[in-house]
C-alpha cells in the first residue's frame, strides 16, 4: 500500500507575519493562530508592556521568533520605523494583518467632528498607511498576503447601537481592500478583508452575555450566538497561507450569518 504524504496547506513555517492591534483581543488571538502554523511574528500596538508579555508567552508556547514594536498606526513615521526594524530583524515580510481599530458609539446626531476624524484616522487611514508601507516591501519581494480586519458593519447598517463613523470607516476598508487587490495583484500580493460580527473577548463578554444582547443574537443571527474564541482564526490562517493563492479582493463575513438575512 502506497501512503502519500499529507499536504500541509496552511503551513507558514519561516514566514513573517505583522499583526497590528496585537496587545489583546482578536489581534492577539490571530497572532497566536499564525504562530501555531509556524510563522514568526511582529506585534504592533501602543501598549508596550502588553506587547512584551505577549511576545514572551507566544515565543515560549510556539517556539517562533516574536518581535514586539510599539507603534501608533496613525503616525506614519512610527509605521515606517516598524517596517525598518522588521526588515532588519527578519529581512522579509510575508503577511500583514491590519487589525488595530476603535469604535465611537453614539447616535449620529450626537457624534462630534473629533470622534468622526478619530475613527477615520485609526480604522481607515491607519489601515492604509500600514498596507502602503509594508506593501512596498511585498512589492519588492513579488509576494504578500494582506488581510484587513473590516467588520460586518462595513457591509450593512444596524439598529442595535449608533456607530455611524465606524460604519463609514469600515466600509472604506472594504473598498480599500478591493482597490489594493486590483493594483497589487500583478506583484503576487493578495489583499482580502475579514468582516467579523460580534465576538467574545475580554472587553465584550459582559456586554454580549447581557439579556439584551442575547435576545439580539436569537433573533438576528442564524446561528443564534456570538463568535467564540478561535472562530476568526481559521479564516485568517486560510487567507495568510499559500492555500489562498487565487483569492483576492474578497470581503469575507465571519458573522454567524448576520449579514445573510
Amino acid at each position: 500500500m502506497i501512503i502519500k504524504a499529507m499536504k500541509r496547506y496552511f503551513d507558514l513555517s519561516g514566514q513573517v507575519a505583522v499583526v497590528t492591534g496585537a496587545s489583546a483581543g482578536l489581534g492577539l488571538q490571530m497572532a497566536k493562530a499564525l504562530a501555531n502554523q509556524g510563522a514568526n511574528l511582529v506585534l504592533l500596538a501602543r501598549r508596550g508592556n502588553l506587547l512584551e508579555e505577549n511576545a514572551r508567552k507566544i515565543s515560549e508556547e510556539f517556539g517562533v521568533e516574536v518581535l514586539p514594536v510599539v507603534c501608533d498606526i496613525t503616525r506614519t513615521e512610527m509605521v515606517q520605523q516598524a517596517v525598518k526594524v522588521t526588515m532588519e530583524r527578519f529581512g522579509r515580510v510575508d503577511i500583514l494583518i491590519n487589525n488595530a481599530g476603535t469604535g465611537a458609539v453614539a447616535p449620529a446626531e450626537e457624534i462630534t467632528d473629533e470622534q468622526f476624524k478619530h475613527e477615520m484616522d485609526i480604522d481607515l487611514f491607519g489601515t492604509f498607511v500600514c498596507a502602503r508601507e509594508f506593501g512596498r516591501e511585498m512589492i519588492k519581494a513579488k509576494y504578500g498576503r494582506i488581510i484587513n480586519i473590516a467588520s460586518m458593519y462595513g457591509l450593512v447598517g444596524n439598529m442595535i447601537a449608533g456607530c455611524s463613523p465606524y460604519h463609514a470607516a469600515k466600509g472604506g476598508v472594504v473598498n480599500l481592500t478591493r482597490a489594493l487587490a486590483a493594483e497589487w495583484g500583478k506583484y503576487g500580493i493578495t489583499v482580502n478583508s475579514i468582516c467579523p460580527g460580534y465576538f467574545y473577548t475580554d472587553l465584550t463578554t459582559a456586554t454580549l452575555d447581557s439579556e439584551y444582547f442575547q435576545s439580539i443574537a436569537k433573533r438576528s443571527i442564524p446561528l443564534e450566538r456570538y463568535g467564540r474564541e478561535g472562530e476568526l482564526d481559521t479564516c485568517a490562517i486560510f487567507l495568510a497561507s499559500p492555500a489562498s493563492t487565487y483569492v483576492n479582493g474578497q470581503n469575507i463575513a465571519v458573522d454567524g450569518g448576520y449579514t445573510s438575512i
